[in-house]
């Protein structure tokens, strides 16, 4: 349902994303995890449409976003680290406009509505105006949106960000019970034990490449280490990793210099 094949994305000389090679199937809660500036919102702004990939593709439900992005589009629902609503519509008004803007008649969206506000306990201030909204109400409202036209591909960026733990453990629910449902799940989290707890697979990223990628246990038996947390295997690889780029940097300060012979 996710593919990214070969997918590179640089910054001039920069390189944000290299050769990205990853498939998330329908029926799965995907985590993407890795440190701050190793590639993960790049290759969510492209797995959205927001950024075009310097080589290779992303596909949703097969549909190139680069070629067929309004096909690829109607599959997506995407909810950003940072919510953004309309501030002087009420809750309820921006989930109707939402559902105008996917093509829901008016009773589809009547009920849907009505349905995510039950999902996300909504009811106590949905007709309040979103400027008044605290946070963590702007992210549960912004959830619903993305959830309201039955996304098959659901995309999320740090979920429970501003969530107190009542709401944290309803997202949860709810995505696992989206990929329960068929949907394919790709969720970008600093919190590794929310990534331990839901998620089917697990891939770390670092310096913009995929370093490993699998289910818990097949990550412990890819690093010999059976009864270790998911923190304790991400500070291992990601160490890795730096070593190898410090190797790599070492190796280039110290690679002897063409000589040079003047002309005569």
């Amino acid at each position: 349902m996710i593919e990214f094949d070969n997918v590179t994305r640089t910054y001039g000389r920069k390189v944000a994303v290299a050769g990205l090679n990853l498939t998330v199937p329908p029926g799965e809660l995907f985590a993407f995890l890795g440190p701050n500036g190793a590639g993960k919102t790049t290759s969510i702004k492209m797995l959205v449409g927001l950024l075009r990939p310097s080589s290779g593709c992303v596909r949703l439900g097969g549909y190139d976003l680069a070629t067929d992005s309004r096909r690829a589009c109607r599959l997506l629902g995407y909810v950003p680290d940072v919510p953004f609503l309309y501030d002087k519509l009420t809750g309820r008004e921006f989930l109707h406009f939402i559902a105008g803007m996917h093509g829901l008649d008016e009773r589809a969206a009547v009920e849907r509505v009505r349905r995510e506000m039950a999902h996300f306990e909504l009811e106590e201030f949905i007709d309040e105006l979103a400027e008044t909204y605290s946070h963590g109400m702007k992210q549960r409202l912004v959830f619903a949106a993305a959830m309201i036209h039955d996304p098959s591909v659901l995309v999320i960026d740090e979920p429970l960000v501003g969530l107190d733990p009542r709401s944290s453990r309803l997202v949860k629910n709810l995505l696992r019970e989206k990929a329960d449902r068929g949907a394919a799940v790709f969720m970008s989290t600093h919190l590794l034990d929310v990534a331990e707890e839901i998620a089917d697979r697990i891939g770390i990223v670092d310096r913009g490449r995929l370093l490993c990628v699998g289910t818990l246990d097949e990550l412990r038996q890819s690093l010999s280490q059976r009864h270790t947390s998911l923190e304790q295997l991400f500070l291992e690889v990601t160490a890795a990793s730096d070593e190898r780029a410090a190797d790599e940097v070492g190796d280039a300060k110290t690679a002897p210099e063409l000589e040079h012979h003047p002309s005569e």
